[in-house]
């Protein structure tokens, strides 16, 4: 009998054949060499959007533990519009930061844009097209203005975009005279910049699609271009990876729009800007300038850049920015008044270019630093708003929230420093 249970019992499984063996071991040495390569950047002071992303989860959590509208469909909507106007302006300041340098003036430049198409449209019956791009032109030229200024005396840009700060204000002010606010047509053109949402659902999903597949091509080309000349590169693993990432957070977003009112037009423009001035910014000639005249002025000078025209270049393009985000704002509340680009516009516009991970001290952050900044500073607003939180409390976390992002950027140049990447 026991022979009989013996030769009855189950056989043991058989070991995995070789394919199994080496796809599971291909996948093992992948992760494994990630997380190699992730705490060794880590180590050299590379965390990336990794801090930001934390935070923004953590403020997130938070405040859906304490109201459960904070996460809905509809403010999570309101939330996309509302990063658009200081979020454009931020990227502006990115441009200004990359080399080094503050503008000061954003916040003034933006409510001298909005002015200006407010006084031509209403008062002088301009068509809106043409007054809006007067008055993005206004801001291009305050920005050029400094910049010239700037690279041709050599003080420092944020004294000079100081005296900017004050002159455009003082130019707003003369422009809208002693009629205070101007309402602007609430069926118009620039109304629909934020009040415009495309209903149906498969334009979302359309889009989420079109990102996820320009993530995965720039990446492979990128891949490409590095492998002929034998540059490090990324595997094809990681590329999947990274696109599977962005797919899984472009089609989140675009089932959660479509639960509300459907994409809206201001995120669409907003995004898609933000994409183009990053491709700008590390994928030309005149984005390696930006950043090569970051890491050191005087070597740049050496290497027979024209750091005057890129320094003028620069402050243009925060100006040109400022004035298209000072728009998006008049915009959302249909009106121009004597305040407008005032107020705490500018703290923000440069704490979420710095919370989003661009370096003080120059050289380094991309347009998306931008996205990732305003985003957790409007967060932090929206969520204040819906559990009535006293504004001098919401002033006080984001100014704790800056700090800490500050102190992050410190540590990190040390930690470049100290291996040789600084």
């Amino acid at each position: 009998m026991h022979d009989m249970a013996d030769n009855t019992r189950a056989a043991p499984p058989a070991p995995p054949g070789p394919g199994r063996r080496l796809r599971a071991g291909a996948a093992g040495r992948a992760v494994a060499g990630w997380a190699a390569s992730f705490r060794h950047r880590l180590r050299a002071g590379e965390a990336g959007s990794l801090p930001v992303l934390l935070v923004l989860a953590l403020v997130w959590i938070v405040f859906q533990s304490l109201n459960q509208n904070f996460l809905s469909p509809r403010n999570l909507s309101n939330l996309g519009v509302d990063i658009v106007g200081t979020g454009l302006i931020a990227v502006g300041v990115v441009f200004v930061l990359l080399i080094g340098e503050l503008d000061l003036s954003v916040g003034s430049v933006s409510g001298l844009a909005a002015a200006v198409f407010a006084v031509l449209n209403v008062y002088h019956g301009v068509p809106e097209w043409l007054a809006l791009v007067v008055a993005v032109l206004a801001g291009t030229a305050a920005g050029t203005v400094q910049g010239f200024s700037f690279a041709r005396t050599r003080v420092p840009a944020f004294v000079v975009t100081l005296a900017g700060l004050l002159t455009w204000n003082g130019v707003m002010l003369a422009v809208l005279g002693t009629s205070g606010t101007v309402n602007l047509d609430e069926n118009g053109l620039v109304a629909m910049l934020t009040n415009y949402y495309f209903t149906d659902d498969a334009v979302a999903y359309a889009v989420a699609a079109l990102a996820t597949g320009a993530v995965f091509l720039s990446s492979y080309l990128e891949r490409r271009r590095r492998l002929a000349v034998g540059m490090p590169h990324r595997s094809l693993h990681d590329i999947m990876v990274r696109t599977a990432g962005v797919a899984v957070l472009a089609f989140a977003t675009a089932y959660v729009l479509d639960r509300f009112q459907g994409l809206p037009l201001a995120l669409l423009i907003f995004l898609v800007l933000v994409a183009g001035l990053d491709v700008l910014l590390r994928r030309t000639h005149y984005g390696r300038q930006v950043y090569a005249l970051g890491g050191s002025v005087e070597a740049a000078r050496r290497a027979s850049l024209s750091v005057a025209r890129v320094q003028t270049a620069v402050l243009a393009a925060s100006g040109t920015l400022a004035a298209c985000g000072g728009m998006f704002l008049a915009s959302r509340i249909t009106s121009v008044s004597q305040s407008s680009g005032s107020g705490v516009l500018l703290l923000n516009a440069v704490a979420a270019a710095v919370i989003g991970g661009t370096s003080l001290f120059g050289g380094r952050g991309t347009t998306w630093s931008a996205v990732l900044g305003i985003l957790v500073i409007q967060s932090i607003a929206s969520g204040m708003a819906l559990t009535d939180t006293p504004t001098a409390v919401q002033l006080v976390i984001t100014g704790g929230v800056l700090f800490a992002a500050v102190v992050i950027d410190s540590l990190s140049r040390r930690s470049q420093e100290a291996h040789g990447r600084a």
